[in-house]
Order: C-alpha cells, then sequence, then structure tokens
C-alpha cells in the first residue's frame, strides 16, 4: 500500500552510453528512391540520429518531468509509476490518463496545466498519469499476464490509494482499450470514459455494409490498409516480443527507428514526423524507452493482449469519442455503439493518433466538454 515519491535522476554514465553507441552505429544500406515506404529512410534517421547524440539535451526535458509530482507503488507485484498532479480547485475531477504504444507518459505533458488550471474551475480536474507495467519507470515487469483487465484493475487499486472513489478515465491506443476495462470492471466508480481512438470491426451483414456512407467506407479502408501493410510490428511483438528486445535493447538507432515509423505513420504528418510533433519531444518520449531498457516488456503487452483477446462487452458507462482526421482507422459509429454507451462523439478536421501531443488543445477542449456534459444529465 506503500506509495513513493520519485524523481527522474539518470545517471551520467547512461547517457555517455548513449552518445557512444549513437556515434558507433552500423548503418544498413538503402534502396535509393523508395522514401517511406519500405520503412524509416537511412537519410533522415542519420540526421535525427546526428541531432539527438550532439543537439539533444536529456537534462532540459528531465527537469521537464520533474517538474510534476511523482510516485511509485507496487500493485500485484508490478511497479506502477505515475505523475500525480492536483489542481487547485478542490472540487476538480479526478481523472485518469492512460498512454499507449510507443507513447509514454510524456504523451500528456501539455494537457496537464490546461486540464488542473483551467479558467472554468468547472473544468478542472485532478489528473492520475500512470505508467503502463512494462514501460518507462513502471517496467520492465517480472512475471506474464499483464494484459488489459489485470491493468484496468490495478488502477482501479491505485485510485483506490489516493483517496479517489470516484473518477474518469481518458486515453487513446492501449489507453483506450485500458479505460474501457476499467469501466467494466467498476462502472459503479467511473463517471465517463473518453476516448480519442477505438477500434470497429465489420460484422460481415451485407445489408449493413451497403448502408455504409462514403466517408464510413473509406474509414474502413484505413482498416484495411492497417492490416495490409501498417500491422508489420503488431504481428512481430504479438508472437515474438522476446526475440524483437534483443535487437531494440542494444541498439539506440533500432529504437529510434522502431518507434518514429509510428509518428510518421500514425500522425497527421505530410513528409517527417517533426511536422505533427516536436523534435525534441519525440526524442524525449524514446528516451523512456530507451533509458528504461523496456522495448522489450512493453512489447509484451501486444503478445499478452493476443492470448486473452475476445470480443468487446458492453460498455455502460457513458462514453465520448474525439476522432482525429489521420487516425489509422476511425470508427464507424453504428459499430462503436455496439459495445459502447456512446454519449459525445466529436469529428476534428487535423491530427491523429498521438491527440495530446499533436492537437493538445482539441483534445483538452473536448474532454472538458465531455464531462461538462456528464454533469448535466440527469
Amino acid at each position: 500500500m506503500e506509495i513513493t515519491e520519485f524523481r527522474i535522476d539518470v545517471p551520467q554514465a547512461d547517457l555517455d552510453d548513449l552518445r557512444d553507441r549513437l556515434a558507433r552505429t552500423r548503418w544498413p544500406s538503402e534502396i535509393p528512391g523508395t522514401g517511406w515506404s519500405r520503412g524509416v529512410p537511412l537519410d533522415y534517421l542519420r540526421e535525427l540520429a546526428a541531432y539527438w547524440a550532439d543537439g539533444y539535451d536529456w537534462r532540459v526535458h528531465e527537469a521537464r518531468l520533474n517538474e510534476f509530482p511523482q510516485y511509485t507503488t507496487e500493485i500485484d507485484g508490478a511497479t506502477v509509476h505515475f505523475l500525480h498532479v492536483r489542481s487547485p480547485h478542490p472540487d476538480a475531477t479526478p481523472l485518469l490518463l492512460t498512454h499507449g504504444w510507443p507513447g509514454s507518459v510524456v504523451e500528456f505533458l501539455d494537457v496537464i496545466e490546461p486540464l488542473t488550471r483551467p479558467e472554468d474551475p468547472a473544468d478542472a480536474f485532478h489528473l492520475v498519469i500512470p505508467s503502463i507495467p512494462g514501460f518507462g519507470f513502471s517496467g520492465p515487469t517480472r512475471e506474464t499476464g499483464w494484459e488489459l483487465k489485470r491493468i484496468a484493475a490495478a488502477w482501479a487499486e491505485l485510485m483506490s490509494r489516493l483517496g479517489y472513489e470516484r473518477f474518469g478515465a481518458q486515453g487513446g491506443d492501449w489507453g483506450s482499450g485500458i479505460s474501457r476495462e476499467v469501466g467494466l470492471l467498476c462502472p459503479e466508480r467511473v463517471i465517463g470514459v473518453h476516448l480519442n481512438y477505438l477500434l470497429t470491426f465489420p460484422s460481415g451483414d451485407p445489408e449493413e455494409m451497403a448502408a455504409l456512407t462514403e466517408e464510413e467506407q473509406r474509414r474502413l479502408g484505413g482498416l484495411k490498409r492497417f492490416e495490409d501493410e501498417l500491422s508489420g510490428y503488431m504481428y512481430i511483438q504479438a508472437t515474438r516480443p522476446q526475440t524483437l528486445a534483443y535487437a531494440l535493447n542494444d541498439s539506440p538507432v533500432g529504437q529510434l527507428a522502431w518507434i518514429v515509423e509510428k509518428f510518421k505513420d500514425w500522425t497527421d504528418a505530410k513528409d517527417v514526423p517533426e511536422e505533427a510533433v516536436d523534435r525534441d519531444r519525440l526524442l524525449t518520449n524514446v528516451m523512456l524507452y530507451w533509458l528504461t531498457g523496456t522495448a522489450g516488456s512493453s512489447a509484451q503487452l501486444y503478445y499478452e493482449f493476443a492470448q486473452a483477446w475476445g470480443m468487446p462487452e458492453m460498455l455502460t458507462v457513458p462514453t465520448g469519442l474525439a476522432l482525429f482526421p489521420a487516425e489509422v482507422a476511425p470508427p464507424i459509429r453504428a459499430w462503436a455503439e455496439k459495445t459502447n454507451t456512446i454519449v459525445h462523439w466529436s469529428e476534428f478536421d487535423r491530427g491523429g493518433h498521438f491527440a495530446a501531443m499533436e492537437e493538445p488543445d482539441l483534445l483538452v477542449a473536448d474532454v472538458q466538454a465531455f464531462f461538462r456534459g456528464l454533469r448535466s444529465r440527469p
């Protein structure tokens, strides 16, 4: 039950080792003119790695992270690291924010201030932002079985330890699935679930498929593109995460490429990820994987999910969705409503999968609007 204060203080030797490894990278060849079509381009990655070695200053971003109160506690045999940022408004709504892969608590740095200190005190939140077991300073995990339901149970216990009997949940990517599971586990405690990612799947009903609008058909095409072209990482992590870990844990450039590719494919960026996400913020996110050696343990979540997967259960907790156009496979509302109690649905004209990093203002306003709407419901 003990909660311990935590402060990030990376040994200088670890930073020196990183710089040395970057300098000694054994670069592969590349077929000219292929761009991003076969993976991360060589020239782009060499330049980014050079900046990581000689331009990026970890200490600046370490200090930024340490501006927020952080803690660790042990739940169900796992270390759980979390940020706990209380609003100055005592009646603020407790809100659990959960990241995904290849994200981290770094995703939420730009939403903390506006969510805890809004202009209208009624829109204020006390924020709890945990690192998923196996990720960052919550990792690596020490045993098997950490799938979404178990993580949700740990989150419910964490909120109890912090004294929050009633709270909201928000997330994208794995944070979406975990937030839904928290709502399924303890619906009497969860005020509402706000998501910025939700996969929906076709039923195969010919009449239902024929009734799809042109936009819904486009979204279904996004799902097909993901399955055909963009899902290779998922099958590797869901089947052989340990084998992958040897490469990513030993090579910082390998870890960088594995993550930066997703920030190109899944964001509202045309040519390079930095069009959507600040370069230093992207590298700080990568650093949390590299410095903690959690490339492999974070990938284990895909393996655990594949072993435990079942059809989604009906979530009765009021649910809101914020949809961003560059999302890989945006949901179709009629299908989303089959397994979720949708009371709020927003669609935006910019942004992608990493909404809290790409468009923090839009996400903050939508979270506030969703929970404001719940307060006005009978």
